[in-house]
C-alpha cells in the first residue's frame, strides 16, 4: 500500500465503514456488494491468512468466524486503532505490501480488499515476488479491488464521476494506480501463479491466484 497514500487513509478511517455501506452516494458503486465480496474473499481463503490492508477489521472479523488464523498488516495508525479496538485478539501491525514484520505462522492465504491498487505496476511485480516467497506450495493471493478491463474503460468510469459530481471518486480513480486486468495477469503468471477474475460490480474483480 503505498505510503504516499497514507494521509488519505488516516481523514477516511472514521468514514471508511459508512462509506462501506453505501452510504456516501460518490462511492455507492465501488462497494456495491461489499457484504457478499468479503464473503466471497472469506470462503476462497484456506489455512492460516496473511492480510494486507485491514482497514477498520471488515474482512478480519469474517476470516476469524471462518475458524482461520490471521496475521495483519496495516500502515494507518488511524485504521489500525479502529481494528484493533474491535478484534483486540488479533496481532495487526504496522506495515505495507512492501514492508511487514514476518509473520509468527505459516501462511497458506495471502488476502486483501481495496489496497493492492495503491502500488505502481512496478511495486506490484515486487510485491507479487513476495507473495510467492512468502507462501506455502499449492498458496494462493485472494484479491478484491478496483480495476478494469481496458485502459479505455477505466477512462470512461472516471468522465462518467466528473459527469455525475462525483469528484472524489474521480480525483481517485486519476490519482491512484487502479490495475488494468491483463497487467495483472501478466505479473502473477510472471511469478508463477495461475490466475482467475471474477467481477463482483462495475469496479471490483476478484482474483484468484495459485502459486504453483
Amino acid at each position: 500500500m503505498g505510503r504516499e497514500f497514507l494521509e488519505i487513509f488516516e481523514e477516511w478511517a472514521d468514514d471508511y465503514d459508512n462509506s462501506v455501506m453505501g452510504h456516501d452516494p460518490q462511492y455507492k458503486e465501488v462497494f456495491q456488494n461489499y457484504d457478499i465480496i468479503l464473503k466471497e474473499v472469506t470462503e476462497s481463503a484456506a489455512g492460516n491468512i496473511l492480510e494486507f490492508g485491514v482497514g477498520t477489521g471488515n474482512l478480519t472479523a469474517k476470516l476469524l468466524a471462518a475458524g482461520h488464523m490471521v496475521f495483519g498488516v496495516e500502515p494507518s495508525a488511524a485504521m489500525r486503532e479502529i481494528a484493533v479496538e474491535k478484534l483486540p485478539m488479533v496481532q495487526i501491525v504496522d506495515g505495507d505490501f512492501l514492508n511487514f514484520p514476518k509473520p509468527p505462522f505459516t501462511i497458506d492465504t495471502i488476502v486483501s480488499t481495496y489496497a493492492f491498487h495503491h502500488l505502481t505496476d512496478t511495486e506490484k511485480q515486487t510485491a507479487v515476488k513476495g507473495f510467492a516467497e512468502t507462501l506455502l506450495p499449492n498458496g494462493k493471493v485472494v484479491f478484491a479491488d478496483t480495476m478494469f478491463l481496458t485502459a479505455e474503460r477505466k477512462q470512461a468510469k472516471i468522465a462518467e464521476a466528473y459527469k455525475l459530481g462525483y469528484q472524489d471518486l474521480a480525483e481517485d480513480l486519476e490519482r491512484e494506480y487502479y490495475p488494468i486486468i491483463p497487467i495483472i495477469e501478466e505479473i502473477f503468471t510472471d511469478h508463477n501463479f495461475d490466475i482467475s477474475f471474477k467481477q463482483m460490480n462495475d469496479f471490483v474483480w476478484l482474483i484468484i491466484a495459485t502459486y504453483k
